[in-house]
């Protein structure tokens, strides 16, 4: 009946990341099982066809298993690579001076080439250039027409292709390039539900996206993704011209300094709260699952502090998509997310209204949402149901944070794997929303999907209709 199979429901979202270790039908199907909402596709590598293919098997699981897994196109954005190296790798040793030379076919160890041409150009003395994710860090001391000097600060064996990451520099890369518009029209063909732009640094490069998707006429939610410094200082525009966030910590912790990555995690977090939009934490969540069936202790507790800091989702990458244990991944995480989740309950944190709505009709919405949980919690119903065709109570009730079951009933199917990125909603898709029909259908779902038993309260939160748009009734039913 549309809903995961779990026996215990996480009410924060399991992003996992499909690769060779899990792009298989029989695998997708075991990952929805064990708890995933939205399936993420990498186009950072593979084919189009490959895709496709993928695309098609996410769709059909989904379909057969009675859920709406939703699937994120995550655009590969203006990645930075180094050119060939001689031998494919070498060794910078700290103190070393080394120049960074036009070209893409390198002959000398201490000489590095980068694809992206205009760096001479754009880099400037005092610079840094970090390579490989922070394996070695490069300063600039010396700027020549086709050469720039650099001294090693930190040391290591960096390889042909890897990536340069630029803190401090302002590029002229675009965050779309001719790829990524390839891919975000391919997205809109296949129907994807969210579509992520890598390496964001303004709304305008938002508000581009949008436009390509609008093009197309796609429905896809526009996901941004903050790794570079600039993307903080324009958090607030970003995060308002988005439709959702991804603190994604693997080159936003290259880009910025390391130690600062905790707390600017928390303040992306706190700032998608305040506008209402939802968030994921993104890499290395439960990294030594690579190889082992087992995470450490301070994995278990970096997923726990996400979901206490108001995350409405966690990401798995390499953990699902060619780690070992890509099931015992999600059903770990799963695991995680019940236990932490526990801390919701009423009594334990107080239920947050949200106070920046931006009408009347919201501001009503958002007291009945609150209103309804509190009733359920203080009758001990078994469910709380909104009945919706526009995003704005299941919006309203996920940012309440509080902990009562929720499902929401939609006529759109679209509008209900969007909202597989709302905390503690879970989508059901019906085509009628009369109240009869609507209480039945809740009741039948209930008992069937969760197992509650004939005369347990449910609270259904409805539109009389008498206020457009405005979700203006709460009524206690029973399960017959």
């Amino acid at each position: 009946m549309n809903v995961s199979p779990n026996v215990e429901i996480a009410r924060t979202k399991i992003v996992a990341t499909l690769g060779p270790a899990s792009n298989s039908a029989p695998a997708i199907s075991e990952l929805i099982v064990a708890g995933v909402d939205v399936f993420r596709l990498n186009m950072a590598h593979g084919t189009i066809e490959e895709k496709e293919n993928i695309f098609r098997m996410v769709r059909e699981s989904s379909e057969a298993l009675k859920t709406n897994v939703a699937i994120l196109v995550d655009l590969a954005g203006p990645k930075i690579r180094l050119g060939q190296l001689p031998g494919d790798a070498i060794t910078l040793v700290g103190g070393q001076q080394v120049s960074v030379v036009r070209g893409e076919v390198s002959e000398k160890a201490d000489e590095l080439v980068c694809l992206y041409q205009p760096l001479i150009d754009e880099v400037a003395v005092g610079d840094l250039i970090i390579l490989a994710d922070g394996v070695a860090r490069l300063l600039v001391v010396e700027k020549q027409t086709d050469r720039l000097v650099c001294e090693v600060n930190d040391g290591g064996v960096v390889r042909t292709r890897q990536g340069v990451s630029l803190p401090g520099t302002n590029l002229s890369i675009p965050a779309l390039g001719e790829k990524d518009i390839k891919h975000a029209r391919w997205a809109a063909s296949m129907g994807a539900d969210f579509v992520s732009l890598s390496f964001v640094r303004n709304a305008g490069e938002i508000e581009e996206l949008k436009k390509i998707l609008a093009e197309e006429n796609s429905t896809a939610n526009v996901v941004a993704k903050i790794e570079k410094p600039e993307a903080l200082d324009n958090l607030d525009a970003i995060v308002k011209a988005s439709d959702g966030v991804m603190v994604a910590r693997g080159d936003l912790g290259v880009e910025i300094d390391i130690a600062r990555t905790p707390l600017v995690q928390k303040q992306i977090i706190a700032t998608c709260r305040k506008h209402r939009r939802p968030v994921i934490v993104a890499t290395q969540m439960l990294e030594s699952m690579h190889q082992n069936k087992q995470p450490t202790r301070a994995e278990v507790t970096d997923v726990a502090n996400a979901i206490l800091d108001g995350a409405d989702a966690c990401m798995l990458s390499g953990e699902t998509a060619v780690g070992q244990y890509p099931v015992d991944s999600v059903k770990m995480m799963n695991r995680i997310m019940v236990h932490t989740e526990s801390e919701f309950q009423v009594g334990k944190r107080k239920i947050k209204w949200l106070d920046d709505a931006e009408s009347s009709s919201v501001a009503v919405t958002n007291v009945m949402t609150v209103a309804a949980a509190k009733i359920a919690s203080r009758i001990n119903a078994g469910l709380v149901a909104i009945a919706s065709s526009s995003p704005n109570a299941a919006i309203a009730k996920s940012g309440a944070r509080d902990y009562q079951l929720t499902v929401c009933i939609t006529d759109s199917p679209v509008l209900a794997r969007q909202m597989n990125l709302m905390w503690g909603i879970i989508p059901l898709v019906s085509p009628a929303l009369e109240p009869e029909t609507l209480r039945k259908l809740i009741g039948q779902w209930g008992a069937e999907a969760l197992g509650l038993e004939s005369g347990r309260e449910i609270v259904i939160v409805s539109d009389t209709k008498m206020i457009p748009g405005v979700h203006d009734c709460i009524t206690v039913s029973k399960i017959d």
